[in-house]
């Protein structure tokens, strides 16, 4: 009920917002909420929503919601970000900015920067966070680690092709490498991430349907996080629509 309240509320958020200029809302359904490789939902569905707002200049700021299930309490996640962001006129753009990590358990909470360049059909970025997993991750390494480090500060690196086909469709291609004090203290491994598919423009709503996998000594065969191989499909729509 309470993430339902949650999504409900940015939905109105962004439903009311959008009417005014240079803001846009992002409304996604999913059979499951890959993160990186790991499941956020326990492999069930989500609804996500986002509320955008882009200025002429190439600031932006924003909020996104989704439901999640960590196995506990937990039940939604709340996304804010801001940035600055630019498209040159031989095509080569730049994004850099900020998201802060909410949860219903605020012992998850944590931040991360990032950094990106694109170019026709490529784009490569690079995120960061001091203290990956907020105090529960923090706690877990000082409780479980040989050394008793409080050590859970995470890297992520990823590279995306879009490749457009005709009649509105497109390969969609991902790699990411997560790695850093994090994965080693509390997660046991760094963390290849992967996934192709295909992907249709349809009217105002896009469709992609992914092959999702991961490569790390550390398997997760629960619900819970998990990062064995499995497709997801998502449906998403921007308002305004054109």
């Amino acid at each position: 009920m309470k993430q339902l309240k949650v999504l409900s509320a940015v939905g109105l958020m962004a439903i009311a917002g959008v009417a005014n200029a240079g803001v846009s809302s992002t409304i996604t359904a999913t059979n499951d909420y890959d993160y990186r490789g790991n499941s956020q939902t326990a492999k069930d569905p989500a609804l996500q929503a986002s509320l955008d707002y882009a200025s002429d200049i190439g600031i932006y700021v924003g909020a996104w919601a989704s439901n999640v299930d960590f196995g506990d309490d937990t039940s939604y996640e709340v996304d804010l970000y801001g940035g600055y962001t630019k498209t040159f006129d031989g095509g080569l753009g730049f994004d850099v900015g900020a998201v802060a990590y909410r949860y219903e358990n605020s012992e998850y909470n944590f931040e991360e920067v990032y950094a990106s360049l694109s170019y026709g059909w490529f784009k490569g970025k690079v995120w960061y966070s001091p203290k990956f997993g907020g105090d529960f991750a923090e706690a877990y390494a000082i409780a479980n680690t040989v050394d008793a480090t409080d050590e859970v500060s995470a890297a992520y690196a990823e590279a995306n092709l879009t490749i457009p086909l005709p009649a509105n469709f497109s390969v969609l291609a991902h790699v990411g490498y997560s790695t850093g004090d994090y994965w080693d203290n509390v997660y046991g491994d760094d963390l290849i991430d992967y996934s192709l598919g295909v992907g249709l423009t349809a009217g105002n709503f896009n469709i992609a349907l992914k092959y999702v996998d991961t490569e790390s000594d550390v398997q997760v065969t629960s619900d819970y996080f998990n990062n064995e191989s499995r497709m997801v499909l998502t449906v998403a729509t921007t308002l305004p629509w054109k």
